[in-house]
């Protein structure tokens, strides 16, 4: 392993690359007045949500529609300051969530795939989150405790939510400080399901003098437009400038600089092992082949020294787990339950549709709305826009630059903006967030097939939501390229992977159909075009291999 990598933090040489890559975002960076919410499908979403009220009196639970209000803070007293918490959920299994270095539990639920993650958890169990002394919404008077004072602090929210025993999940550098618990306290747990973590956050090898200088340049770019936060723990979203943009926010209200920085220090010198062959409870170890932070190493040697332990190796490229494929959910589900909730075909809610893959459209209560009825290219164009933005908020300079962009007096493009936006909302029958800065969808109302494309639970739903490339007719402007890109690489990962299937099945005619639907999108597909070839070939289909092998040496010619 590279001795530069500890977190994996990026080399020296790296950073200038990651300063570039810090994509400038045209979204504004400013809290927005409602939380976006994203389209969470049945898999994700029920009726209602309960949350848990800790009081002095026994607990009792109150319903929050479609977490229509987010679950109330609480605050556990610990020795040097209160921590701050939430619960809420449907089940009656308890499990705690061990936080990462830095979070803000209240703050989290502004980000879609963070609020569908939460859903699906609240689903089948009773859940607490907290953030740490020193982070987040926890009193911020100090600096962040040590290992061993978190060890009381996890047992502070325990007492203070009336639980006795808990299951815990901890993700990211939660992991040695759960392990601790689990081994002084063997009374209080449950089981521990580390995501992402370890007994310990250094491997082997490590330059320990070069990891705190980059451990420093790491501290100081923290919050700012520089941030490695997104390079080095879910490299897959720099693509997307409204996440990118966000997440700095984030930062920002998650910890300070100084927090950071102490806690990466701290960070280095822990490695629990020892306490493994100690722990009774079940270990569930739940680790991505290529996660960037945390290397898989790290949770097979969990798996190796503990005593009653599971490995399961899953596939991805991030360390936050709230990214990118939900299988582990399921692993945790029927760990702690003893088995997994089905869930329900996906299903748009909404009356009111949003279609940009392939073609523009919306559509009221199952009929599309004729170009008649928007009085102006303007107001389509406006929700073109807001559509590509998934729920966050767009500036209203930006918006009028792209609709009126000779027009550089406010007086004049405010009062248009207005004229048009009330358009939209006729047309949307509301569906529309705005304050006076920003305007946003309000994707509690209103369904867009992308947010739902980058939803969806399986690669069947993606392939059944991806009808084309997003908002072709738009295909010169500067705004459409992220979600493009974005919505594009989600559909050819689904078809990839379903056409590795049906060729191992094997399934030719499944093959074929697969892969000349990845070539009507990309042409220049040359595991597409390998697939067609083979499939002909096992349907023993020599014109049909000639024609896919003429196909691609015409492609590539």
């Amino acid at each position: 392993m590279n001795p530069a990598r500890a977190f994996n933090l990026p080399l020296a040489s790296d950073l200038k690359r990651i300063a570039v890559n810090g994509l400038a975002c045209s979204v504004a960076l400013h809290k927005p007045h409602r939380l976006p919410t994203s389209h969470v499908d049945s898999r994700q979403q029920s009726e209602s949500h309960r949350v848990r009220l800790a009081n002095a009196v026994p607990l009792g639970r109150l319903k929050c529609s479609a977490m229509e209000h987010l679950p109330p803070i609480q605050f556990a007293p610990a020795r040097g300051g209160r921590i701050a918490y939430q619960r809420f959920g449907e089940g009656t299994v308890p499990l705690v969530a061990i936080p990462p270095a830095a979070q803000n539990i209240e703050a989290s639920w502004e980000l879609p795939e963070l609020r569908s993650m939460f859903t699906q958890l609240g689903s089948f169990c009773d859940y607490i989150h907290f953030d740490k002394r020193g982070t987040g919404a926890s009193d911020t008077n100090q600096l962040v405790p040590g290992i061993d004072e978190r060890v009381d602090d996890l047992r502070a929210v325990l007492d203070h939510a009336g639980l006795e025993r808990a299951h815990l999940f901890a993700q990211s550098e939660g992991g040695p400080m759960t392990l601790l618990f689990a081994a002084a306290y063997p009374q209080r747990v449950l089981s521990v399901t580390l995501v992402g973590s370890g007994a310990r956050t250094m491997p082997d090898g490590i330059d320990r003098d070069q990891q705190v200088a980059l451990r420093e340049i790491f501290a100081d770019l923290w919050g700012t437009p520089d941030s490695m936060a997104v390079p080095v723990f879910v490299p897959s979203k720099l693509t997307d400038p409204d996440f990118v943009s966000w997440h700095q926010r984030y930062e920002r209200v998650a910890a300070s600089s100084a927090a950071i920085r102490d806690l990466m220090m701290q960070m280095m010198d822990w490695d629990v092992r020892d306490v493994l062959a100690d722990i009774e409870c079940p270990i569930l170890v739940l680790h991505r082949t290529n996660d960037p932070a945390m290397p898989v190493e790290l949770g097979e040697e969990v798996a190796r020294l503990g005593k009653d332990t599971t490995f399961v190796q899953l596939p991805g490229d991030d360390h936050f787990c709230y990214v990118g494929e939900r299988e582990w959910i399921d692993h945790l589900e029927r760990f702690i339950t003893g088995h997994v909730t089905p869930r329900e075909p996906l299903q748009a809610q909404q009356a009111i549709s949003i279609t940009t893959l392939g073609r523009f459209a919306v559509t009221v209560d199952g009929n599309e709305v004729p170009t008649s009825a928007w009085g102006s290219r303007r107001a389509r164009t406006l929700v073109k826009r807001l559509a590509a933005a998934k729920g966050w908020p767009v500036r209203r300079e930006e918006l009028a630059d792209l609709l009126w962009p000779d027009q550089p007096d406010p007086a004049v493009w405010g009062a248009r903006l207005s004229v048009q936006l009330s358009t939209v909302r006729r047309v949307l029958h509301g569906g529309i967030v705005a304050d006076r800065q920003t305007i946003s969808l309000d994707l509690q109302g209103v369904d867009v097939d992308l947010v739902r494309l980058l939803a969806a639970p399986s690669d069947a739903d993606i392939l059944e939501i991806y009808q084309g490339a997003f908002l072709p007719e738009e295909a010169a402007e500067e705004w459409r390229r992220a979600p493009y890109v974005e919505a594009l690489t989600a559909a050819r990962g689904a078809g990839h992977r379903l056409l590795t299937v049906a060729l191992d099945a094997p399934d030719p005619e499944r093959a074929t159909q697969l892969a000349n639907l990845l070539l009507s999108w990309d042409e220049f597909d040359e595991v597409a075009h390998d697939a067609a070839i083979a499939a002909a070939d096992a349907a023993g289909d020599p014109a049909g291999a000639a024609t896919a092998r003429a196909r691609r040496e015409a492609a590539f010619s």
